[in-house]
């Protein structure tokens, strides 16, 4: 079907100033004709202060998606849900849906609820982040009832994040992710989380290698976004990019 407008349009609401890798990797991995409309938050740190403070400009970023008319909200951010807590991001997340009336999600819900969907509650972790973003993290996926039984994970800053180099980037992915594979072989998935991390080319080369879903943050989320969108899906995402988007 031929495609001369945009059929979908995802609202996402990004922790920076800066949108990079967020949109360069959604345009590779999602179908023609769905649409990110991007807007941000300037979180300065991993901690509870730093995402408190943003919280208000996160509802006002609501207020501005809802006036685009777009189909989904998603905050992205692993960190920001993982600081505050499961029982507080979801309160966030039902008053931003009351006020627009649009379904509101986030990256780590999506996870979660890929997760879900395969099946997977024993999972291992790779990311680039340090012990208290680590422990938050995990801790919020404990209580949707999934275990990080193996964790590899290379500390560095926000500012490092936002000037890494996509090649390093890469092949980062794929060393976190081979070496937790390797000292967890029972993990049913393997996640790993970041924004502005750039690893989709990381995941089929690791789904080969050892068989389970791997999930990135826009994977998880574009998967969340096109379940949603159900029968006005004209086009489906190019399996190519691994299991979870080959299975919308």
């Amino acid at each position: 079907m031929s495609i001369v407008h945009p059929w979908y349009q995802l609202g996402y609401v990004i922790p920076h100033l800066q949108t990079d890798m967020d949109a360069y990797q959604f345009y590779n991995v999602a179908p023609p004709g769905v649409i990110l409309v991007t807007t941000g938050l300037d979180l300065q740190g991993h901690s509870v202060e730093a995402v408190e403070r943003e919280m208000p400009l996160f509802q006002q970023r609501v207020d501005l998606l809802t006036k685009k008319k777009v189909d989904r909200i998603a905050l992205s951010g692993v960190p920001v849900a993982s600081f505050l807590g499961r029982k507080t991001m979801r309160e966030h997340l039902a008053i931003a849906q009351d006020r627009s009336g649009i379904t509101c999600d986030t990256d780590l819900e999506a996870h979660i609820a890929v997760l879900q969907y395969f099946g997977a509650d024993k999972i291992a972790l790779g990311t680039r982040w340090n012990p208290p973003t680590l422990e938050r993290l995990t801790r919020y996926l404990g209580e949707a009832g999934i275990e990080v039984i193996g964790n590899c994970s290379r500390g560095s800053t926000i500012d490092q994040h936002k000037t890494a180099d996509p090649k390093a980037d890469h092949e980062l992915a794929l060393e976190l992710g081979r070496t937790v594979m390797q000292a967890t072989p029972q993990a049913q998935a393997l996640l790993l989380p970041g924004g502005l991390w750039h690893a989709m080319h990381a995941v089929p080369i690791l789904e080969a290698e050892f068989g389970v879903p791997v999930l990135i943050n826009i994977g998880s989320t574009t998967w969340a976004a096109l379940r949603a969108a159900g029968p006005r899906m004209l086009h489906r995402p190019d399996p190519k990019w691994g299991k979870v988007l080959a299975s919308v």
